[in-house]
């Protein structure tokens, strides 16, 4: 997966440097390689590769990662896989009783 674009210029992905430590947690846990460290502190390498999985903001001790986790790519592409009639986001309205408006999911609770 070399090169991966998900939308362009649409991440929620941000990072705060005067918080960061350098201990490069965030590196450890992104599939995708978007952030690098770059004098003691990290940077966002590739905004447009993140599919705002979570993972870095997750495991950052000092909360230096902030990505807003299921809002992107990486829920539509779950909820492909997962046959929901909504791809775009988990709050999809459950295709096996339409009729009852409940969302499935739990990013709308």
């Amino acid at each position: 997966m070399k090169n991966l674009t998900y939308l362009k210029d649409v991440v929620t992905l941000k990072v705060d440097t005067d918080k960061c430590t350098g201990c490069a947690m965030c590196l450890e846990v992104c599939p995708h390689g978007v952030l690098t460290i770059d004098e003691k502190r990290v940077r966002i390498r590739n905004r447009d590769a993140c599919m705002e999985c979570g993972a870095c903001s997750l495991n950052c001790p000092v909360g230096a990662v902030f990505v807003e986790a299921g809002v992107g790519c990486a829920a539509a592409v779950i909820n492909g896989m997962l046959n929901r009639q909504s791809s775009s986001c988990c709050c999809s309205v459950d295709p096996k009783n339409p009729s009852a408006g409940k969302a499935v999911g739990t990013c709308c609770s």
